[in-house]
Protein backbone atom coordinates (compact mmCIF):
# COMPACT_ATOMS: atom_id res chain seq x y z
CA UNK A 1 0.00 0.00 0.00
CA UNK A 2 1.50 3.25 -1.01
CA UNK A 3 2.17 5.81 1.67
CA UNK A 4 0.01 8.91 1.24
CA UNK A 5 1.69 12.23 1.21
CA UNK A 6 0.61 15.03 3.54
CA UNK A 7 -1.95 16.73 1.18
CA UNK A 8 -3.89 13.52 0.16
CA UNK A 9 -4.05 12.59 3.81
CA UNK A 10 -5.61 15.92 4.81
CA UNK A 11 -8.18 15.68 2.04
CA UNK A 12 -9.11 12.16 3.17
CA UNK A 13 -9.60 13.37 6.77
CA UNK A 14 -11.80 16.33 5.65
CA UNK A 15 -13.99 14.06 3.53
CA UNK A 16 -14.44 11.60 6.39
CA UNK A 17 -15.41 14.41 8.75
CA UNK A 18 -18.05 15.71 6.31
CA UNK A 19 -19.57 12.25 5.89
CA UNK A 20 -19.69 11.74 9.64
CA UNK A 21 -21.47 15.10 10.29
CA UNK A 22 -23.99 14.41 7.55
CA UNK A 23 -24.79 11.01 8.96
CA UNK A 24 -25.29 12.40 12.48
CA UNK A 25 -27.54 15.36 11.29
CA UNK A 26 -30.10 14.03 8.80
CA UNK A 27 -32.08 17.30 9.10
CA UNK A 28 -29.35 18.97 7.15
CA UNK A 29 -30.50 17.03 4.10
CA UNK A 30 -34.15 18.15 4.45
CA UNK A 31 -35.33 20.89 2.29
CA UNK A 32 -35.70 24.30 3.92
CA UNK A 33 -39.32 25.17 4.64
CA UNK A 34 -40.84 27.50 2.09
CA UNK A 35 -40.88 31.14 3.06
CA UNK A 36 -44.13 32.28 4.61
CA UNK A 37 -46.23 34.10 2.08
CA UNK A 38 -46.19 37.83 2.48
CA UNK A 39 -49.17 39.06 4.45
CA UNK A 40 -51.90 40.59 2.39
CA UNK A 41 -51.73 44.36 2.86
CA UNK A 42 -54.69 45.77 4.74
CA UNK A 43 -56.39 48.45 2.77
CA UNK A 44 -56.83 51.80 4.52
CA UNK A 45 -60.43 52.48 5.41
CA UNK A 46 -62.20 54.52 2.83
CA UNK A 47 -63.06 57.92 4.19
CA UNK A 48 -66.60 59.14 3.97
CA UNK A 49 -67.09 61.70 1.25
CA UNK A 50 -66.49 65.20 2.49
CA UNK A 51 -69.60 67.17 3.24
CA UNK A 52 -70.14 70.19 1.08
CA UNK A 53 -69.01 73.41 2.69
CA UNK A 54 -71.77 75.23 4.44
CA UNK A 55 -73.09 78.39 2.92
CA UNK A 56 -70.89 81.24 4.12
CA UNK A 57 -72.65 83.51 6.57
CA UNK A 58 -73.79 86.96 5.56
CA UNK A 59 -70.96 89.42 5.76
CA UNK A 60 -68.30 86.90 4.69
CA UNK A 61 -67.96 88.35 1.18
CA UNK A 62 -66.65 91.67 -0.05
CA UNK A 63 -68.98 94.62 0.39
CA UNK A 64 -68.89 98.23 -0.73
CA UNK A 65 -70.30 101.43 0.76
CA UNK A 66 -72.28 104.11 -1.04
CA UNK A 67 -73.71 107.50 -0.11
CA UNK A 68 -77.36 106.55 0.10
CA UNK A 69 -79.85 109.37 -0.35
CA UNK A 70 -81.96 107.72 2.35
CA UNK A 71 -80.67 105.32 4.97
CA UNK A 72 -82.82 103.67 7.59
CA UNK A 73 -85.58 106.19 6.94
CA UNK A 74 -83.17 109.12 7.36
CA UNK A 75 -82.58 111.69 4.63
CA UNK A 76 -79.04 112.62 3.59
CA UNK A 77 -78.39 116.31 4.20
CA UNK A 78 -77.46 118.35 1.14
CA UNK A 79 -76.67 121.95 0.37
CA UNK A 80 -74.58 124.48 2.21
CA UNK A 81 -75.28 123.05 5.66
CA UNK A 82 -74.26 119.48 4.82
CA UNK A 83 -70.91 118.10 5.92
CA UNK A 84 -68.38 119.12 3.28
CA UNK A 85 -65.08 117.77 4.59
CA UNK A 86 -63.79 114.70 6.36
CA UNK A 87 -64.36 115.40 10.07
CA UNK A 88 -62.16 112.56 11.36
CA UNK A 89 -59.08 110.73 10.14
CA UNK A 90 -60.33 107.64 8.27
CA UNK A 91 -56.96 105.88 8.39
CA UNK A 92 -54.92 104.65 5.43
CA UNK A 93 -56.80 104.98 2.15
CA UNK A 94 -55.88 103.09 -1.04
CA UNK A 95 -57.05 103.47 -4.61
CA UNK A 96 -59.52 100.58 -4.36
CA UNK A 97 -61.17 101.87 -1.17
CA UNK A 98 -64.28 104.03 -0.82
CA UNK A 99 -64.71 106.63 1.91
CA UNK A 100 -68.28 107.64 2.69
CA UNK A 101 -68.92 110.73 4.82
CA UNK A 102 -72.48 111.99 5.18
CA UNK A 103 -74.84 113.46 7.72
CA UNK A 104 -78.48 112.47 7.94
CA UNK A 105 -81.63 114.20 9.14
CA UNK A 106 -84.33 112.48 11.11
CA UNK A 107 -87.85 112.71 9.79
CA UNK A 108 -88.97 116.35 9.92
CA UNK A 109 -85.61 117.62 11.22
CA UNK A 110 -84.69 121.10 9.99
CA UNK A 111 -82.14 122.18 12.57
CA UNK A 112 -79.91 120.85 15.31
CA UNK A 113 -77.17 118.28 15.20
CA UNK A 114 -77.53 115.62 12.56
CA UNK A 115 -76.46 111.97 12.58
CA UNK A 116 -72.90 111.88 11.24
CA UNK A 117 -71.75 108.78 9.35
CA UNK A 118 -68.16 107.83 8.37
CA UNK A 119 -67.29 104.51 6.76
CA UNK A 120 -64.68 102.81 4.56
CA UNK A 121 -64.66 99.60 2.53
CA UNK A 122 -61.95 97.26 1.15
CA UNK A 123 -60.08 97.67 4.45
CA UNK A 124 -56.58 96.15 4.04
CA UNK A 125 -56.06 95.35 7.73
CA UNK A 126 -58.34 93.81 10.36
CA UNK A 127 -61.59 95.80 10.01
CA UNK A 128 -62.03 95.72 13.81
CA UNK A 129 -58.83 97.74 14.16
CA UNK A 130 -60.08 100.22 11.56
CA UNK A 131 -63.35 100.56 13.46
CA UNK A 132 -61.42 101.29 16.67
CA UNK A 133 -59.46 103.97 14.80
CA UNK A 134 -62.68 105.55 13.55
CA UNK A 135 -64.22 105.32 17.02
CA UNK A 136 -61.37 107.25 18.62
CA UNK A 137 -61.59 109.94 15.98
CA UNK A 138 -65.36 110.25 16.30
CA UNK A 139 -65.21 110.43 20.10
CA UNK A 140 -62.78 113.35 19.85
CA UNK A 141 -65.00 115.00 17.26
CA UNK A 142 -68.12 114.53 19.40
CA UNK A 143 -66.51 116.00 22.50
CA UNK A 144 -65.54 119.07 20.49
CA UNK A 145 -69.00 119.45 18.96
CA UNK A 146 -71.60 119.25 21.68
CA UNK A 147 -71.09 115.87 23.38
CA UNK A 148 -69.99 115.72 27.02
CA UNK A 149 -68.87 113.12 29.52
CA UNK A 150 -66.61 110.08 29.51
CA UNK A 151 -67.31 107.40 26.89
CA UNK A 152 -68.67 104.13 28.24
CA UNK A 153 -67.50 100.67 27.24
CA UNK A 154 -68.97 99.59 23.90
CA UNK A 155 -71.65 96.90 24.04
CA UNK A 156 -72.68 94.50 21.24
CA UNK A 157 -76.03 94.70 19.45
CA UNK A 158 -77.68 92.86 16.56
CA UNK A 159 -75.62 93.69 13.43
CA UNK A 160 -78.34 93.11 10.85
CA UNK A 161 -78.34 90.93 7.70
CA UNK A 162 -74.70 91.60 6.80
CA UNK A 163 -73.42 90.01 9.99
CA UNK A 164 -70.11 91.01 11.49
CA UNK A 165 -70.09 93.07 14.65
CA UNK A 166 -72.11 96.13 15.68
CA UNK A 167 -71.38 97.87 18.97
CA UNK A 168 -72.43 101.14 20.59
CA UNK A 169 -71.16 103.32 23.43
CA UNK A 170 -72.68 106.35 25.07
CA UNK A 171 -71.42 109.79 26.10
CA UNK A 172 -71.97 109.58 29.06
CA UNK A 173 -73.84 106.59 30.48
CA UNK A 174 -75.59 108.57 33.24
CA UNK A 175 -77.48 110.88 30.86
CA UNK A 176 -80.79 109.80 29.31
CA UNK A 177 -81.07 110.60 26.51
CA UNK A 178 -77.37 110.77 25.69
CA UNK A 179 -75.14 111.04 22.64
CA UNK A 180 -74.32 107.59 21.26
CA UNK A 181 -71.56 106.39 18.96
CA UNK A 182 -72.09 103.12 17.10
CA UNK A 183 -69.72 101.19 14.87
CA UNK A 184 -69.86 98.11 12.71
CA UNK A 185 -67.17 95.94 11.15
CA UNK A 186 -67.26 92.86 8.92
CA UNK A 187 -64.80 91.16 6.61
CA UNK A 188 -64.06 94.24 4.47
CA UNK A 189 -65.84 97.31 5.86
CA UNK A 190 -65.79 99.46 8.99
CA UNK A 191 -68.08 102.37 9.80
CA UNK A 192 -69.12 104.58 12.71
CA UNK A 193 -71.91 107.08 13.34
CA UNK A 194 -72.72 109.70 15.98
CA UNK A 195 -76.35 109.78 17.15
CA UNK A 196 -77.20 112.88 19.22
CA UNK A 197 -79.71 112.64 22.07
CA UNK A 198 -80.90 109.05 22.01
CA UNK A 199 -80.30 105.72 23.78
CA UNK A 200 -77.75 103.03 22.81
CA UNK A 201 -80.47 100.47 22.01
CA UNK A 202 -82.37 102.89 19.74
CA UNK A 203 -79.16 104.03 18.06
CA UNK A 204 -78.12 100.41 17.44
CA UNK A 205 -81.43 99.56 15.77
CA UNK A 206 -81.26 102.67 13.58
CA UNK A 207 -77.62 102.07 12.68
CA UNK A 208 -78.38 98.50 11.56
CA UNK A 209 -81.23 99.84 9.46
CA UNK A 210 -78.96 102.49 7.91
CA UNK A 211 -76.38 99.83 7.17
CA UNK A 212 -78.85 97.90 5.02
CA UNK A 213 -79.07 100.94 2.69
CA UNK A 214 -75.43 102.06 2.75
CA UNK A 215 -73.64 98.69 2.47
CA UNK A 216 -73.96 96.48 -0.60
Amino acid sequence: MPILGPRPLLATIALATTLTLTACNPAAEAESPPAAPASTPVSAPVSAPARPASTPPAGSGKHTLTEAATAGGLTKATGANAVSDVPIDPGEMRDDMHLVVADYNRAGQTSGRRILFVGVDSVPEDPNKRREHLWRGLIDYALQNGSTGTPTTAKPYQPGPFGGSLECLSLPESANPTDVICGWSDTTTAAVALFPRTTPADAARLFASMRADIEH
